[in-house]
């Protein structure tokens, strides 16, 4: 009798011992993918970086610009259900007759917002956090009224790593746990079987002796860093080149918040390349000079930089006359496409009729010039796919050109750039 009920107290040993190694198992794997897996493939759509690379160009969070209305509060104004359609695309509401959309449009002198391949998920972070950028406006609701609650915040932002912190806690906490359990029940079934203990060595020939003991999960080790070593030198590699937000000093501190969004200057009166040629161009000094020969005073720096393009062209303030010693401005270049891409400004500035902001962003705004977009070979294919090309009254396409396409693509259809061959390799790599 005691026989029997030892067998049926090993067997059921056995039958812990496996279930402990499955649990062990499924653990273990859990911890992997939360080790392997990028907290931002769990988190939603990062709705700041879609709205400064997507709308600044034409919106901001307050008063009405030139170009587009304001945006603060507007998730008050209208139905999240009809800003989803109106932001992937506004033109579809129009010409659908949608009474609200019809009145946009033509409240804003018809400018037609340009469509956006977007998710809805993407498009209600976007208004999560133009609902966010509202209620810290200065003159925003008092707490409790509309728009003073909702949208992403800095503690719902921060939540999620910490759960996923906490999870990867608990689940090693297990794994040790069930590890504690299962040398125990291999202690019993070693002790019934008559098996000695191995003897524990220490020093190298310890760490020798777990590694051989434990194969299985030094390959998983070695297998994990790969992975993310291969995911880090991935993401370092493909950022090489890449310097959005580069903003230099300059040898002479040029506003353009004061001249373009203050004084009105059109951006083709001093880079007149844009229009012309391959490059927009650097302005001469002597250009500056058809208005500071006579400002000599500017609002914020005074005389200090306006002197330094005096000494630039060589020009005496005194007598009013040129000494004839001039001095090059080491400008610091900002925008900088790799060798091998092809990119032509009157191309995009004369011919496809593309607006300075919609690459170097609302310049009107910068006291300091930065590059605004990233520049990298998918933001450009990407304008391609949704830039419709503007061909009636375009000297550069010929009627017939135009009428072989409808017939290729139909009536009704939307000419991007990518119809046009905008997304072959040579057209920018040759």
């Amino acid at each position: 009798m005691s026989e029997k009920v030892s067998f049926a107290r090993i067997k059921h040993v056995k039958h812990m011992r496996q279930f402990v190694l499955r649990s062990l198992k499924t653990s273990l794997l859990a911890g992997v993918l939360l080790a392997v897996l990028p907290f931002t493939s769990f988190a939603q759509p990062n709705g700041e970086a879609l709205f400064k690379a997507n709308c600044t160009a034409c919106h901001v969070v307050g008063e009405d610009v030139v170009v587009g209305p304001g945006l603060k509060n507007v998730h008050t104004k209208y139905k999240e259900d009809w800003l989803i359609k109106w932001i992937k695309n506004s033109q579809s509401l129009v010409k659908a007759g949608d009474a609200q959309a019809v009145k946009v449009y033509e409240q804003y002198n018809k400018v037609a917002m340009p469509a956006f391949n977007f998710s809805d998920d993407e498009v209600k972070a976007v208004i999560a956090y133009i609902k966010d950028e509202s209620a810290k406006a200065p003159a925003a609701p008092a707490a409790g009224g509309p728009g003073a609650d909702g949208g992403v915040t800095a503690e719902d932002k921060d939540a999620f790593p910490l759960t996923l912190v906490l999870a990867a806690v608990v689940l090693l906490a297990l794994f040790l746990i069930l590890n504690r359990v299962q040398k125990g029940l291999r202690k019993v079934i070693n002790q019934r079987d008559g098996i000695p203990e191995p003897v524990v060595l220490e020093g190298k020939a310890g760490i020798k002796q777990w590694v051989r003991g434990n194969k299985k999960i030094i390959a998983l080790l070695v297998i994990i860093a790969t992975v993310i070593g291969s995911v880090q030198g991935w993401n370092t590699l493909k950022a090489i080149g890449v310097q959005q937000d580069y903003a230099p000093d300059q040898p002479i501190k040029f506003s353009h918040k004061l001249h373009v969004g203050q004084n009105k200057i059109d951006c083709r009166y001093c880079h007149s390349g844009a229009e012309k040629s391959k490059n927009a161009g650097i302005p001469s000094p002597n250009l500056c000079m058809n208005c500071h020969k006579y400002v000599k005073k500017g609002p914020q720096y005074g005389t200090e930089e306006i002197s330094k393009i005096y000494a630039a062209v060589g020009w005496d303030v005194d007598k009013q006359q040129y000494t004839g010693k001039q001095k090059a401005i080491e400008w610091t270049r900002i925008h900088n496409l790799p060798d091998h891409a092809y990119f032509n400004h009157s191309q995009h500035v004369k011919v496809g009729g593309v607006e300075c902001q919609t690459c170097h962003g609302p310049v009107e705004e910068m006291e300091t010039m930065k590059q605004f977009s990233p520049l990298t070979m998918g933001w450009c294919i990407q304008c391609h796919r949704d830039t419709q090309v503007k061909m009636e009254g375009n000297g550069y396409y010929s009627e017939d050109y135009h009428e072989k396409l409808k017939k290729q693509y139909g009536a009704d259809a939307k000419l991007t750039v990518e119809k046009l061959g905008g997304t072959e390799c040579a057209r920018c790599h040759y």
